[in-house]
This record gives structure tokens, sequence and C-alpha cells, in this order.
């Protein structure tokens, strides 16, 4: 998995490529870390994302929970990605482009 941060303002985006598996999310989950201090809003640009596992969404709820549930937006959610989303129910609170 690889990760980049970039900050706008208050929005801090993360861009992930690759797959957010058990070996990978506290990767994530320390970028998210590391960048909540300095962001009110945060987007994952998972457009590159082709795998997300139990731990990968774990972290995604967790900084759902951290920013509140209008601050963190999922954007470009292959299919096969927003489905494991949709299985889950968290298309009913996850704001997703």
């Amino acid at each position: 998995m690889k990760l980049n941060t970039s900050f706008e303002e208050n929005i801090c985006t993360i861009a992930i490529e690759g797959q957010i598996d058990t070996l990978t999310a506290p990767e994530l989950e320390q970028a998210v870390n590391d960048a909540v201090p300095n962001c009110e809003k945060m987007v994952f640009d998972m457009s590159q994302v082709d795998y997300i596992s139990s731990g990968g969404i774990r972290v995604v709820v967790g900084t759902s929970h951290i920013l509140g549930k209008d601050n963190l937006t999922l954007r470009g959610l292959a299919p096969n990605v927003y489905e494991i989303f949709r299985l889950t129910g968290f298309t009913a609170f996850l704001n997703i482009e």
C-alpha cells in the first residue's frame, strides 16, 4: 500500500493505493492520527484501492467517529470495494462520492 497525504486549508486528503488489509491498516491508521490535528475534514481518495479487509473498514469507521460522520468522505471507490461497504451497512452513514 502507498499513501500520499496532502493538505488544502482545513481539508486533508489521503490518497491510498493498493490493498488495505490487516497488515497495511495500521499504516493508514497512523497516517490518519498524524493528519487529524491539522484538519477539520478528511477525504480518503480510494480510487486506487482494489481491496479492503475488516481491518481497513475498522480504520475508516474509526476515522468517521473521530472526525464526525459529516467530516469524512470516501472518494472513488471501485465497485468491489463499494460492495463491501454496502454489504456491511456502512453506506448508510459514510459519505461516499
